[in-house]
């Protein structure tokens, strides 16, 4: 999972896709912002569903999609075209991350309506059933079948997981343990139970430090705090996101070693959230020694 707020290029954007394409991920997913989250004036975005739709035609089999499309970016009907035209130019892989924006400063910057959360949520819900219903009643049909998939994500509180329950095919938790994951995707079954239909796929959407060894594991750490502007013992840093478990740290042994716990909580997918674009390497060794070993 990409932030592709942050100085993401087009260049890095095809080579990403290239690695993901090679090292057999599922997926390439990138979010959908329009300035940097951390605060980096010289950071600057692509538009998401623009670069989904270029990445569709480049690339022919990972998926491609939203973590999440903000509803207050996007009329319904735009975003059920966008994604309509991006299912059609893959064939078929498309994901549709939906959910209520958060950012106020954002919003403010480029003119969006920001309401108070409920009128959000409410608009959430209103654009879930127009862009299904145009997926349904307005031709071309989508190319995969019944549609795009649609992934919704949060805490799984009652009004989340109802809307997840009516729309949603993936339900995506946010840095959260094993434990937390299947809390969340107890919720999201008894809300599921409630519609007729069976549990939903549920994902994790984390941050990882991932090498060979503890030089590497260090390494990898340095170039994080780099990354964010932190200052400080990259050791320290590397404790701490080690103690937070909704981390993945390690080796690629430790790591698959804890996804295995994540996929026994139930978790059917875990996003990796990798700020470093420029660092292929990780991505190959991952790649290498943990992509197979969960498959």
């Amino acid at each position: 999972m990409i932030e592709g707020q942050e100085g993401v290029a087009w260049d890095d954007w095809l080579a990403l896709a290239r690695a993901a394409e090679d090292g057999g991920y599922e997926a390439l997913l990138r979010s959908d912002h329009y300035f940097s989250v951390a605060g980096e004036r010289g950071r600057g975005a692509l538009d998401a569903w623009g670069t989904i739709n270029a990445l569709a035609a480049v690339t022919e089999r990972i998926r491609l999609g939203t973590l999440v499309s903000p509803v207050t970016f996007r009329p319904a009907a735009v975003l059920a075209k966008l994604a309509l035209t991006a299912d059609h130019v893959s064939g078929g892989r498309i994901d549709v991350g939906m959910g209520t924006g958060w950012w106020e400063a954002e919003h403010e910057r480029y003119g969006f309506p920001f309401p108070p959360m409920g009128e959000r949520m409410d608009e959430l819900e209103r654009q879930l059933g127009e862009v299904t219903r145009y997926w349904d009643e307005t031709p071309p049909a989508p190319v995969q079948s019944p549609r795009p998939r649609i992934v919704l994500g949060g805490q799984a509180k009652r009004r989340s997981a109802g809307l997840a329950a009516r729309y949603a095919d993936e339900y995506n938790c946010l840095y959260v343990d094993p434990d937390g994951a299947r809390d969340r995707g107890e919720r999201l079954a008894r809300a599921c139970e409630a519609e007729g239909r069976e549990p939903l796929r549920l994902s994790v959407m984390t941050g990882f430090v991932v090498a060979e060894d503890e030089a590497g594991l260090r390494e990898q750490a340095g170039r994080h705090m780099a990354w964010t502007g932190e200052t400080g013992d990259p050791d320290a840093w590397l404790r701490s996101r080690a103690q937070d478990t909704s981390w993945l740290v390690g080796t690629p042994a430790q790591v698959v070693e804890r996804i295995g716990e994540y996929a026994a909580a139930g978790v059917g997918r875990i996003a990796l959230q990798h700020p470093l674009v420029g660092d292929r390497d990780v991505l190959a060794l991952i790649a290498r020694d943990v992509v197979g070993a969960v498959a």
